[in-house]
């Protein structure tokens, strides 16, 4: 199994070689991924999702530095960027760098000065795996900025910090989830979300025998960030239509019933297939959270296949790489479902596989899949952990 790991030691003589500086001064900071365990495409909908924070994530280590210079490097990607505090912040091309940027902008836009800092950050989420390395970076930004400066904004507000940054910032027209995800998660819940509202609960994930498994396709993901935000123009033209006989806000205040009776306002039959897919799969978060509490894995499991199915037709964010992990997935003793998690076009799938079968699982599927696609997955059993947190000063 692939596992990038670090240890704050090294870490901590990293960033002395790269910002000086005595280990005293450095105050270290950790950030979750996250998987959706089931309720893709709904964030942004107004829908519910239902998803938990890993023990994979984002570390950052941080030293004041007195002058009005912020200084960010990352252990994974090139780039070193030194920008002024003093002066507005805008965005370096297409570069890791503008996630933080983007949330040390919204600082400056509520005139929250920040001292210069100087900024090493290391993730172990596996690059473009749609486990939100992005929301990691920018929660884990944020919450470092807010302890450091002494600002006191509470979680939900660095949560809607985040998103914002990534939607104006970057250009990405995320849903709440993943930061969501990331800042409230706890060791071994899943979180039950209304991204509406955002009320949500923390739910036990009590899975007995049976274990989370991460496969990554390890396929390039070129088309997520254009396809994310073309699905989402999609679904605002449902809205529109049904809003000539119904005004709602978002997709998610119908239910299938609703749904049913109104489909034939929608004009276009793309449209159509994206509000049946926000719809449904609002239902089926539903219906997966009631399975886990009554220990119906089964049917959770079942769930999350028709979740994938779904995303595969009515969305077509899938691909051939992802749809060939669940086939392959399903093809193995003890999984009892399979669905691919995250914006999609790539990316990773989440099974639900019995702690018997896991060695079997990784190596029959791995085999399977890089005979028929040539490519290699990578396989990551997956932890729950607690959201962001400071971890060391």
């Amino acid at each position: 199994m692939a596992e990038n790991t670090y240890d704050i030691q090294s870490l901590t003589e990293e960033f002395l070689k790269i910002h000086g500086g005595t280990k005293e001064d450095i105050t270290i900071y950790f950030a979750p991924g996250r998987v959706n365990l089931i309720g893709e495409h709904t964030d942004y909908n107004g829908g519910y999702v239902f998803p938990c924070s890993l023990h994979y994530g984002t570390y950052l280590l941080v030293r004041i530095i007195y002058d009005s210079v912020l200084k960010l490097k990352s252990m994974n990607l090139p780039m070193i960027a030194e920008v002024c505090v003093d002066k507005p912040i805008t965005p370096i091309g297409n570069t890791w760098v503008n996630y933080p940027l983007g949330v040390i902008h919204e600082f400056q836009m509520r005139k929250l000065r920040l001292p210069g800092l100087a900024m090493l950050f290391a993730g172990n989420i596996p690059n473009a795996a749609g486990l939100s390395s992005s929301a990691s970076i920018e929660m884990v930004t944020a919450f470092a900025l807010n302890d450091l400066g002494g600002y006191k904004l509470g979680m939900i507000d660095l949560i809607k910090l985040c998103q914002h940054a990534e939607n104006e910032f970057v250009g990405m027209n995320c849903g709440i989830m993943d930061q969501f995800a990331v800042g409230m998660g706890k060791k071994d819940h899943a979180i039950s979300l209304n991204c509406d509202t955002l009320d949500y609960k923390l739910v036990p994930l009590v899975l007995g025998d049976y274990r989370l498994i991460i496969t990554n396709t390890n396929k390039r993901r070129e088309l997520a960030g254009s396809k994310y935000n073309e699905r989402r123009m999609e679904c605002e033209r449902a809205v529109g239509d049904i809003n000539i006989v119904r005004p709602i806000k978002n997709l998610s205040e119908l239910n299938l019933n609703e749904f049913n009776e109104l489909k034939g306002k929608i004009k276009n039959d793309i449209d159509r297939n994206r509000a049946r897919h926000v719809i449904s799969e609002n239902n089926r978060v539903l219906n997966a959270i009631e399975s886990l509490k009554k220990n119906d894995l089964a049917q959770f499991g079942r769930l999350m296949v028709e979740s994938h199915n779904s995303l595969k037709e009515d969305y077509e964010v899938s691909c051939f790489e992802l749809d060939t992990l669940v086939e392959e997935a399903l093809k193995v003793k003890g999984v009892l479902g399979s669905r691919m998690t995250g914006a999609g076009f790539g990316g990773c799938t989440v099974s639900l596989v019995h702690k018997d079968n896991t060695d079997n699982f990784i190596n029959t599927v791995g085999e399977s899949y890089e005979k028929i696609t040539h490519l290699e997955a990578s396989f990551f059993i997956a932890e729950i952990g607690d959201g962001v947190r400071k971890i060391s000063t």
